[in-house]
């Protein structure tokens, strides 16, 4: 048995190889999606089977999940055909089959020892541009995924070491932007080759044998952890639901139900309550929809070591007809907006069995913005960047101001960066007043991001969530904010029929743009939050002093409580 230093040790270095992939693609790749905002992800995975090993600490959990059922559609792809031969390297973006959205390439390489397979490495990045209808690829209109981009199934990027410049030909050719697609393949493959060299490192120095033992035990003991985790909530059954927007198509919600049972040391996560399949682009496949579980386990269990091992003891039921599970060629391009309600749910849940390690919901939408058009010398341009919000409290704390979503470590691109890659000027960036969810913890707040455009024309598409059903809050905190979006015309500023999607903007030079985006919901009473904290709110200008009396009943005057008035307002509230 492995003693627990060297699995200390091991599991370290194992880290460290996924963590200096994702930092080489990061800094080579051409897109700032991926070079800035960090929108991709690199693990090790099971030779056999697929299943998560190894997980990077900067790149996106969610991507980390899919790509186990991802690697699994390799392996099996490979089977029907000549098996899997060093040197090989697999690519594709289906995401039917281990995929996401068709954004999302991703990078399989199989790493052998001494003429035997010893695991595969996997890269995922979003990629700028694949084709489609919309430029960046987020088409709140798209009712098959034709309209979306162009699919790829798992096909050899690498033939034994042989590059395959025929594939790249076809890739190229299906992009607004071949040359940031280059790129970011090219980063891909050299994140691939580094780690696989780094995994040579170390097999050198541990051996083979204790290597795989140390995976092996890592994995039980998130297994071991977790079943420990689940048995301390007690038996019985809870139930959440929260709702989408709609799907672009139809102005109507679909709801996210779980039902979540808890028996002895395991957990069974039933959705089989929630909305069937939709016309639009909300749509996921059943791997998106068990990933997705994976990573809010993780945010609620965050002490159990991030592998296959978290999910070893739960069961998911999710209907075949369901939004949750869907197969070709239903739309799947705004999957972020759904998983991220899937881990709202999650978290609602969880707060009725358990209050302490639960959070309120965050802000809950990426608001996918795409701004494209083409410079005075026809050169093409396509902005595409997501934005942040507040993200829910918890039992210990406030929620986070102005952050990314909680699939995901990426960051929000900075402006800077933004606007020195496109013609747009960034008039507003800040946080929005009165965003957050009152409570005794008070949820993250929203932004406000506003933009000119410096060009003379372009086109304006958006998808976002959470327009009509606000961020909520656990344990009797209050929701969030909801989002807003704005554009203005020559007749003045207009925002979406569907509030939260839209396509076929047009605006010109000098017209603007303004995302209010959502804050995170509250936990606990607000009335419990201390005075001198809501005046230290309303100092930095989180909450105003109206909101401050009307959802936190504390009074301010001149700079400062007023303390009769405050006691007055709390004491009538209670009775």
């Amino acid at each position: 048995m492995i003693d627990p230093v060297t699995l200390a040790i091991l599991k370290g270095r194992f880290e460290q190889i996924a963590d200096e992939m994702d930092a080489t693609l990061f800094r080579s790749a051409f897109n700032p999606i991926i070079a800035e905002a960090h929108d991709a992800s690199h693990g090790l995975y099971d030779a056999q089977t697929g299943e998560t090993l190894v997980q990077g600490k900067s790149g996106l959990p969610i991507f980390v999940g899919v790509m186990a059922f991802a690697v699994k559609a390799v392996i099996e792809k490979a089977a029907e055909r000549d098996g899997v031969a060093e040197g090989d390297v697999w690519i594709f973006n289906d995401p039917y089959d281990g995929g996401t959205h068709l954004s999302d390439f991703r990078l399989v390489k199989p790493v052998f020892r001494d003429g035997r397979l010893f695991c595969w490495l996997a890269s995922v990045g979003h990629w700028h541009d694949v084709g489609g209808n919309v430029p960046g690829n987020y088409n709140p209109a798209a009712t098959e995924s034709f309209q979306e981009g162009m699919l790829i199934p798992p096909v050899k990027l690498y033939d034994r070491g042989t590059f395959r410049q025929d594939v790249v030909d076809i890739l190229s050719a299906n992009s607004r932007l071949p040359l940031s697609l280059y790129g970011d393949l090219n980063g891909q493959i050299n994140a691939l080759e580094l780690g696989e060299r780094r995994l040579h490192e170390l097999l050198d120095e541990y051996g083979r044998d204790r290597a795989e033992e140390a995976l092996a035990a890592l994995k039980d003991r998130a297994a071991t952890m977790m079943r420990a985790q689940i048995a301390q909530l007690p038996d019985g059954t809870v139930s959440a639901e929260d709702w989408l927007d709609n799907d672009g198509i139809t102005d109507e919600p679909l709801r996210i139900a779980l039902d979540l049972r808890i028996e002895g040391d395991r957990m069974v996560m039933d959705f089989s309550r929630s909305s069937p399949a939709c016309a639009g682009p909300v749509n996921i496949s059943r791997s998106t929809c068990v990933a997705a579980c994976y990573v809010a386990l993780k945010h609620i269990f965050g002490e159990v070591p991030a592998n296959a091992g978290v999910l070893e003891p739960v069961d998911f039921v999710i209907d075949e007809g369901s939004l949750l599970s869907v197969t070709a060629p239903k739309p799947v391009g705004g999957y972020t907006e759904t998983i991220l309600r899937l881990i709202d749910v999650v978290f609602q849940a969880v707060a009725q069995i358990a209050p302490g390690p639960a959070m309120a919901c965050a802000y809950g939408t990426i608001n996918a913005l795409s701004l494209a058009g083409h410079r005075a010398d026809g050169r093409r341009w396509v902005m595409f960047s997501f934005f942040g919000g507040g993200h829910g409290a918890h039992g210990a704390g406030d929620g986070l101001n102005h952050g990314n979503a909680p699939i995901s470590t990426a960051t929000i691109p900075p402006l800077e960066i933004l606007e020195a890659a496109y013609p747009v000027r960034f008039t507003q960036w800040a946080l929005r007043e009165d965003s957050g969810g009152p409570g005794r913890w008070r949820g993250g707040l929203g932004a406000v991001y506003e933009i000119e455009l410096l060009e003379e024309r372009a086109d304006v598409f958006l998808f976002g969530e959470r327009g009509k059903v606000p961020p909520r809050g656990v344990v009797g905190g209050d929701e969030g904010a909801p989002n807003r979006f704005f554009y203005q015309q020559a007749d003045g500023e207009h925002s979406p029929p569907m509030v939260s999607k839209m396509i076929g903007i047009h605006i010109a030079r000098g017209q603007r743009v303004r995302l209010e985006t959502p804050g995170g919901g509250g936990y606990g009473d607000a009335f419990a939050r201390p005075a001198d904290e809501v005046l230290a709110d309303v100092a930095r200008g989180y909450v105003s002093e109206a909101a401050a009396r009307d959802l936190y009943g504390v009074a301010i005057s001149g700079g400062a409580v007023d303390d009769a008035a405050t006691k007055t307002i709390r004491k009538e509230a209670a009775e």
